[in-house]
C-alpha cells in the first residue's frame, strides 16, 4: 500500500490555500492526516477535501507539535512564514513556502520542477522549499527549452499583464465590485484597497513597492528569480503590470540569444511542445494563441505569438499565459511534493 503524507496547510482559507486543495485531490496525493491552519481570525471555520469538512486551527508556535507533519505548505504572507515556518521544520516536517521570504537565501531552493528538480535535493540544509514568483514560474518555464536549444540566453525583456487574483481574493473582489459600480454609473464613488488606483477599466504600471533602482519588488523577484533557478547570469528586465481581468497572468517575452544564433521559430515550437506542462497554441491566421480565459483552471503555461525578430536574427518574441493560482502557486507546490516524495521514496 502507498504510504501517506500528513499534511498542514497555512493559509488554508486564502485563495492559494483552497486552490491547493482542489490541486491535491484532482492529482489524487496520497494525504493522510489533513491540518488546516489560518490566523485567528479564519480560525474555527472549515474546509472540505474528499468530501470531508475540516476545522480550521489557529496557527501557533505550538500548532505542529505532536502532529506528525510530513508537508507544511505555507501561503499566508513572508512574515508568517518568517515567523512560523521553522517551528514546523523543527516538528519534523519538509515547508513548501510560497512567499517570498526565502527564495533568495543560498541554502533553500528555489524550484519549479519541470526545471530544475536536482535543487530539491538541498532540502534538508533547511527543511524548506521555496516556491517562486508566479510570473517567474510560467516565464522560466518556456524559456528553459529554448536555453536548452540554444545553448543559453544573453537577455530577457519582458511585460507581465497580471490578474487581479495576484492580489488574493480581495483583489478579484475588488475589480468585481467596481465594475458593478460602473454600470450603476456610481464607479467615481467606489473604493480601492487592494489596490493603489482604481483597477476596473484600468492598467496599473505598478505591482508592489519601488526600489531604489526604479523597478518594483515585483519585477526585482523575475530578475534574480530567473538566474537562481536556471542557475544562470541572464540580463533581465521586467515591467510588471496589473490588468482588470480576474484570473491567469500574461506575458510579452523577449528573448536574446548568444551571437551568432538564427532563430528557427520551427524548431522553437517543437522545444516549447515537448517540454513537459507547456503548450504552444500558435495559429495567428485563425485567432488562436493563449488568452487568460484559456488558461484560467489548467495546470498548463501555454506559449503563442512566437515570431522572430524582424531586425536581429538572434531575438525572439512571444506570449506566456498561465494561471497563476495554480502553475504560478498551487500547483506548483504540490509538484515539488510530488518530486520531494520521489526523491524520498527511491
Amino acid at each position: 500500500m502507498q504510504r501517506r503524507y500528513n499534511i498542514a496547510v497555512v493559509g488554508a482559507t486564502g485563495a492559494v490555500g483552497e486552490e491547493l486543495f482542489r490541486i491535491l485531490e484532482e492529482r489524487d496525493f496520497p494525504v493522510g492526516e489533513v491540518l488546516p491552519l489560518a490566523s485567528a481570525r479564519s480560525a474555527g471555520g472549515t474546509v472540505e477535501f474528499r468530501g470531508e469538512e475540516y476545522k480550521v486551527e489557529e496557527l501557533t508556535e505550538s500548532s505542529f507539535e505532536g502532529r506528525e507533519i510530513d508537508i507544511a505548505f505555507f501561503s499566508a504572507g513572508g512574515s508568517v512564514s518568517a515567523r512560523f515556518a521553522p517551528f514546523a521544520v523543527e516538528a519534523g516536517a519538509v515547508v513548501i513556502d510560497n512567499t517570498s521570504h526565502f527564495r533568495m537565501e543560498s541554502d533553500v531552493p528555489l524550484v519549479v520542477p519541470e526545471v530544475n528538480p536536482e535543487d530539491i535535493a538541498m532540502w534538508r540544509e533547511r527543511g524548506i522549499i521555496a516556491n517562486p514568483n508566479c510570473s517567474t514560474i510560467q516565464m522560466v518555464l518556456a524559456l528553459k527549452p529554448l536555453y536548452d536549444l540554444y545553448g543559453g540566453i544573453r537577455r530577457v525583456d519582458v511585460a507581465t499583464y497580471q490578474a487581479t487574483s495576484g492580489a488574493g481574493k480581495s483583489g478579484m473582489e475588488e475589480l468585481v465590485m467596481q465594475m458593478k459600480d460602473f454600470f450603476a454609473f456610481k464607479l467615481d464613488e467606489s473604493e480601492h484597497k487592494a489596490f493603489q488606483h482604481q483597477i476596473a477599466l484600468n492598467v496599473i504600471p505598478q505591482i508592489d513597492k519601488p526600489q531604489p533602482n526604479g523597478y518594483t519588488r515585483e519585477e526585482m523577484k523575475m530578475v534574480n528569480e530567473t538566474n537562481k533557478i536556471l542557475h544562470s547570469e541572464i540580463a533581465v528586465s521586467a515591467t510588471c503590470v496589473r490588468v482588470p481581468v480576474l484570473r491567469s497572468h500574461s506575458e510579452a517575452v523577449t528573448v536574446t540569444f548568444p551571437d551568432g544564433i538564427e532563430v528557427d521559430v520551427d524548431k522553437v515550437r517543437l522545444a516549447l511542445s515537448e517540454f513537459p506542462d507547456v503548450e504552444v497554441l500558435d495559429d495567428l491566421e485563425h485567432g488562436v494563441y493563449p488568452m487568460p480565459i484559456v488558461a484560467t483552471d489548467t495546470d498548463i503555461t501555454y506559449v503563442g505569438r512566437i515570431r522572430r525578430d524582424l531586425f536581429a536574427p538572434n531575438i525572439l518574441h512571444m506570449w506566456v499565459v498561465a494561471d497563476q493560482l495554480r502553475v504560478g502557486a498551487a500547483t506548483n507546490a504540490v509538484r515539488i511534493a510530488e518530486r520531494w516524495i520521489e526523491m524520498e521514496e527511491v
